[in-house]
């Protein structure tokens, strides 16, 4: 887990705690929210976290199960966990997330050294299956609860990320069904949150010192459809963006389909929300998509992206392929390359195709070898490259807001930060000195571009930092 501090909205400490335990958060933001509620579970039950595995009570080892490369990540934590028990440096490991949920109790019949497994709705019971492990109670170990009809509060949580960003997490599950996902499987069925529930969270979050947001969901653009039976995001957004305190909204995994012209609008015109969109396309040939179960076209893509670009100034689109699909074809690749050519995404992300087996592209015809998937992933990155380091070069010289995440370890005045550009953990970075001006993590400072390092930037502190409540535009990314 992350070694910031973690944050807790003024929830009281007990005096004595009722067990020591640590935490291994794996996966995606929207995971990453499951722990911060189960840490938060855990502190005001009076449970205390700590740094270190050894010599604690537990060990909670919340996973991933979404692909095979984070499965393998997801088994290696917890051998790791399980071998610190063997040697009695741990009194018991909990499994959670979605690789318990995936694969039940068969994780135990292959790891019966696990304590306990919570699925991923189970995660509410983490203090009781804490209990049970402290007491040595030798009740059930397994706590799978069904997928809830709306998403569960998020509130109250022991925050692992920076106190200055804190991700939102809107709905759970997914209704799209793309034959190469698990999520259905592991989050079952798209579930909002009510409305006036994530305002209340967003507003605990900035009255925590958040500066930046980051709205996630499997499908955010879905939102509302399971309340209202029409897409809601354009009023939640519009609710978020008079939220005081906050400085910048960012909107990740939009899906292709439901992004109106009311919602462009709001996109456009909003004071905190910024030009950033992340929507993973997966790929631009029709046989690929109709293949995927995608339920778009190439040309939809094209028209939406075109639109998307006229409307909403300086906007930075992220994406994300997938090489190697059963049944992609030296055509169907040779599309997707000229689609990434022409459409000059400035973030994207390409992952080759994993074989899941309880999935419906598992049964498809015509499965690639593992060479080409990476030979496909590697060219396409080279399309992409070209294109990030050009963006990069021509943001030299002018003045970006970048908000500074972490000191550059053993320097002096050296910050790493984030431009408006750039999501946490998936694009680049910007390195900022601040030898003229007293800099903190946290600040949302105006940096001067004067150079650049492959996927990175780097600048000076060009004035001081900026007051929380300023709109997130003060300096655009296009101003020289």
């Amino acid at each position: 887990m992350s070694a910031s501090k973690p944050s807790l909205n003024k929830v009281p400490e007990a005096d004595a705690p009722k067990g020591t335990y640590s935490f291994v958060s794996l996966g995606c933001p929207k995971n990453l929210v499951d722990s911060e509620r189960m840490l938060g579970l855990l502190k005001i039950d009076g449970y205390k976290l700590v740094n270190e595995p050894e010599g604690t009570d537990f060990v909670v080892v919340n996973t991933c199960g979404f692909i095979e490369r984070a499965r393998t990540e997801s088994f290696t934590a917890i051998d790791e966990m399980l071998e610190l028990k063997k040697a009695g440096k741990t009194k018991g490991v909990i499994v959670s997330g979605c690789l318990a949920e995936r694969q039940k109790e068969d994780l135990l019949t292959e790891r019966p050294e696990i304590d306990y497994l919570v699925g991923v709705f189970g995660r509410e019971a983490i203090t009781k299956v804490a209990d049970r492990l402290v007491g040595n109670l030798e009740e059930q170990r397994t706590v799978f609860q069904p997928a809830p009809i709306r998403a569960l509060s998020d509130r109250d949580r022991l925050r692992i990320t920076p106190k200055h960003f804190a991700f939102l997490k809107i709905s759970e599950g997914c209704d799209r069904l793309c034959t190469f996902c698990a999520i259905p499987k592991m989050r079952g069925k798209h579930a909002s949150k009510p409305m006036d529930e994530i305002i209340a969270e967003a507003e605990q979050l900035a009255a925590d010192g958040v500066r930046e947001l980051i709205v996630v969901a499997q499908d955010t653009t879905y939102y509302g459809m399971d309340i209202y039976g029409e897409s809601r995001l354009a009023e939640l957004l519009k609710r978020l963006d008079e939220v005081q305190g906050l400085d910048w909204i960012r909107l990740m995994y939009f899906y292709p389909m439901y992004i109106t012209d009311e919602l462009i609008d709001v996109l456009a015109t909003s004071k905190r929300i910024i030009p950033y969109i992340d929507i993973p396309l997966q790929h631009a040939s029709d046989h690929m998509l109709r293949r995927m179960a995608r339920r778009v076209t190439r040309k939809d893509t094209e028209a939406l992206l075109s639109k998307l670009r006229s409307r909403i100034p300086n906007l930075t689109l992220r994406t994300t392929f997938i090489t190697g699909f059963p049944g992609e074809t030296d055509a169907d690749f040779e599309e997707l390359m000229q689609f990434a050519q022409e459409q000059h995404f400035e973030r994207m992300g390409v992952f080759t195709y994993s074989f899941e087996p309880d999935t419906p592209a598992a049964n498809l015809p015509d499965h690639l070898s593992e060479e080409l998937k990476e030979s496909r992933r590697a060219r396409l990155m080279e399309v992409q490259q070209a294109h990030a380091f050009a963006w990069n070069q021509a943001q030299l010289g002018k003045t970006l807001n970048v908000i500074l995440d972490q000191p550059v370890e053993g320097e002096k005045n050296v910050w790493i930060g984030r431009s408006q550009a750039d999501a946490p953990d998936v694009d680049g970075l910007v390195f900022v000195t601040g030898d003229r001006i007293k800099l903190k993590v946290g600040d949302l400072v105006p940096v001067q571009i004067v150079a650049v390092q492959d996927y990175d930037l780097v600048g000076y502190a060009a004035d001081k930092p900026l007051k929380r409540e300023q709109p997130g535009r003060i300096l655009s990314l296009a101003k020289a």
